[in-house]
């Protein structure tokens, strides 16, 4: 028995035996960290080590955390200055951010005491301590291995930021005190790649959203946007609740904003006199301009925006049930029930016919000369040869026979067939293999694709029945990559979207930017517009300066919206962030001080979808020594852009003498140090606008030392986190500069 995640099990009782404990720790299982199989364990000398500091001072330290084995990778993590009085967790988990819970886990409760996945941290004498728990040593310390991976358990490091966490355990699930954390990177992935740390949305998500409703078109029943005059072309019947106007015909839209550029009304009947007509079905585009359309019942007809009526042709026999362009310019393919017929446009002549055993609906592909003719009420799917006009193969539709007809389509780039069936689409390859099932919560009425991106788009109807528990009234826009099916945009609620008054469908703009969906219950066309969340394209790594050294910090990001940006600064090794003023643009460059000596870096994205945030850098700042630091730093102090003040103009120092930042705006000029001789600059305190910085003088080639920082808009004040030191070709790569040295800049430490 598990416990339900955020439930905390009971405290047991003392004096349990060690089955009953490890029984009680099954419950704790529903802390969200499941275990996974451990394998050979490589060793921990990939990436380099890291150290962040908690809220209350702990400091905790990852031995390798860039370039990990994606598989496995055995790490030590040690820490000190924990609390003795609440157990803690040591797990890989999806980094969710500031005062958030680091969910979900790699690893579990340890039911043999033999795995490492994760580790389990308790105060002396606690119930727990022993075979499943290890106790905090002297000074809240502990040191312990875990084996973690790229994958598993529902966690993807590919996809999403991790990081070795260290979290309080089920007993206190809500105490985030405890919640320190160290990005981790496995090979393949550089730091600040894998497109950003998405905050309420993963990064580079797609997803749509309704940008307005056209009512122009009377009840929509088919759409075509027209890929040369990129008119929306609508097929259309009347609506009943327009009783003083009857909007069958074609339509023909602005897509832009749904103007009506023309209404073609009527066209010819039975006897040639021209009548009003609705379109029912769009078979395709003409050249240029125009669509060609059947009219109920038997008729075939063409028109173009601006026309005043359509020209067509009157077919015999039985009612039309579906159309298509045919395999010449001049043709086109006409179902009237099981008989397929490619017809002359002009007129109405049948060049070739064929009867299948049963079946009502089509989708030819003519580029491979293949025809796919459904028979939803024997449950059959056949393929007829263009070439010979002949059936060449029949296959059973998953279900049996009187499944609800949906749609039959087919994709133009891999010659797939896209079968809806009742709440299930089937996909059947060139050959006719069935290679994916679609489930859907309502009934699937249409497909579209778009060969640009690859991706397939369903339009899914409620019943519209509302004795049905299953029917909410709402329909379902689903969008899925045409080569692994996978998901490829969140799903769309399509409000008041059902099947009771006709058959949804779409129409999509090359490239899936914008999508047209139909709701003839409504009478009414919604136009989508495609939204992606911001993913980071280019993003700082940590970097290493000196004293004085102009850095440059670059971070881009791609997303629909574009999105804005906004650079952010931790002084306590990640564990709050604050805003840096003004720093809007996508380069941030300031004066390297040795007050930032650890400080965080990151940059956030954000548009309408989401925001995104890049992986935290770590500066390093080094103290300025030698005949590098002559001269380099002068110039009146900027207390609110730094906690420490710069030295004063013309300060120099020759070979070996070390040049010391003074503590106040004020001191002696032109100071300078022979070789190996004592420099000072500025005075040896002194305090600029509040700052409270203090400096002294460099001796003998050594450098001043800050004591304190209590000051300036972003002086450090938390504790410290230790640098980490990248080489200079890793730090290019990633999107970092740091060139020529600051020779009079006066803006002091972000």
């Amino acid at each position: 028995m598990t416990s339900t995640p955020g439930t905390a099990p009971g405290t047991p009782p003392g004096g349990q035996s060690r089955l009953r404990r490890r029984a009680g720790t099954a419950a704790v299982a529903a802390l969200l960290l499941a275990g996974i199989p451990v394998g050979a364990a490589v060793s921990a000398d990939a990436g380099t080590p890291k150290t962040a500091t908690g809220p209350r001072g702990q400091k905790l330290t990852v031995s390798a955390t860039t370039g990990l084995d994606p598989a496995q990778q055995k790490v030590r993590v040690q820490g000190e200055g924990y609390g003795l009085t609440t157990g803690i967790y040591v797990a890989l988990c999806k980094d969710n951010g500031d005062n958030r819970v680091p969910s979900p886990c790699l690893g579990g409760a340890d039911m043999s005491g033999g795995s490492k996945t994760s580790q389990w941290i308790v105060p002396p004498g606690d119930p727990y301590e022993g075979d499943l728990a290890q106790a905090f040593g002297p000074g809240g310390t502990f040191d312990v291995e875990i084996e973690i991976a790229q994958k598993g358990d529902g966690l993807d490091c590919a996809e999403v930021a991790c990081s070795v966490v260290t979290r309080a355990d089920h007993r206190a699930a809500g105490d985030r005190t405890q919640d320190v954390r160290i990005p981790v990177a496995f090979a393949g992935q550089d730091p600040g790649d894998g497109g950003g740390e998405g905050v309420d949305v993963p990064a580079g998500t797609v997803s749509y959203r309704s940008a307005a409703d056209f009512t122009t078109a009377g009840k929509p029943l088919d759409l075509l946007l027209h890929p040369d005059s990129k008119m929306l072309y609508v097929g259309a019947d009347n609506l009943p609740d327009t009783a003083d106007v009857d909007e069958r015909g074609l339509h023909v839209l602005n897509p832009e904003n749904g103007a009506s550029e023309s209404w073609i009304s009527q066209a010819p009947g039975s006897t040639g006199a021209l009548r009003a007509s609705a379109a029912a079905r769009i078979a395709g585009p003409l050249p240029g301009d125009g669509v060609v359309y059947n009219y109920p019942l038997r008729g075939v007809g063409s028109a173009k925006s601006g026309d005043e009526a359509a020209t067509g042709v009157w077919l015999a026999g039985s009612t039309i049930t579906d159309i298509a362009p045919g395999t010449t310019p001049d043709t086109v393919l006409v179902a009237q029930g099981a008989t397929l017929s490619e017809i002359e446009r002009a007129t109405g002549t049948a060049t070739r016919s064929l009867t299948l055993p049963g079946g009502t609906q089509f989708a030819a592909d003519t580029e491979r000369k293949a025809l796919w003719y459904t028979d939803f009420t024997a449950g059959k799917l056949h393929r007829v040869d263009l070439a010979s006009f002949t059936v060449s193969g029949s296959f059973d539709l998953p279900g049996g026979p009187g499944g609800m007809a949906g749609f039959t389509e087919t994709d133009p780039a891999t010659g797939a067939v896209w079968v809806g069936v009742g709440r299930s689409v089937l996909v059947f390859d060139a050959a006719g293999t069935l290679v994916k099932t679609l489930l859907g919560k309502d009934l699937a009425r249409d497909a579209a694709f778009d060969t640009a991106s690859g991706r397939a788009y369903v339009v899914w109807q409620d019943g519209g029945d509302l004795s049905d528990p299953a029917n909410d009234n709402n329909g379902t826009l689903t969008v899925y990559g045409t080569e692994d099916f996978a998901v490829a945009a969140q799903d769309l609620s399509l409000p008041g979207n059902h099947s009771q008054a006709g058959a949804a469908s779409l129409a999509v703009e090359p490239g899936g930017a914008t999508v047209f969906v139909t709701s003839p219950a409504e009478g009414k066309i919604t136009k989508l517009v495609r939204q992606v969340s911001p993913l980071v394209t280019r993003a700082p790594a940590d970097l290493t300066a000196k004293e004085g050294e102009e850095v440059a910090l670059t971070a881009e990001a791609e997303g629909t919206p574009e999105p804005t940006v906004r650079w952010q600064v931790s002084t306590d090794g990640a564990q709050t962030w604050k805003d840096v003023e003004g720093a809007t643009e996508p380069a941030l460059t300031f004066t390297a001080r040795t007050a930032q000596d650890g400080y965080r870096y990151r940059a956030e994205f954000r548009n309408d979808v989401g925001t995104t945030r890049t992986a935290a850098l770590t500066l390093t700042v080094t103290a300025a020594t030698g005949g590098d630091t002559g001269g380099d730093v002068g110039g009146n102090s900027d207390a609110s852009n730094s906690g420490v003040s710069t030295g004063s103009d013309g300060s120099t120092g020759d070979d070996g003498g070390a040049q010391s930042s003074g503590g106040s705006t004020t001191g002696d000029s032109d100071s300078t140090g022979g070789s190996g001789s004592t420099g000072t600059s500025g005075g040896s305190t002194g305090t600029s606008d509040g700052s409270g910085a203090t400096v002294g003088g460099g001796v003998a080639g050594g450098t001043g030392t800050a004591a304190t920082s209590g000051g300036g808009s972003l002086a450090a004040t938390g504790a410290t986190v230790m640098s980490v030191t990248l080489a200079a070709a890793g730090i290019v790569g990633a999107g970092v500069l740091v060139h020529r040295r600051a020779r009079r800049r006066t803006e002091g430490a972000l």
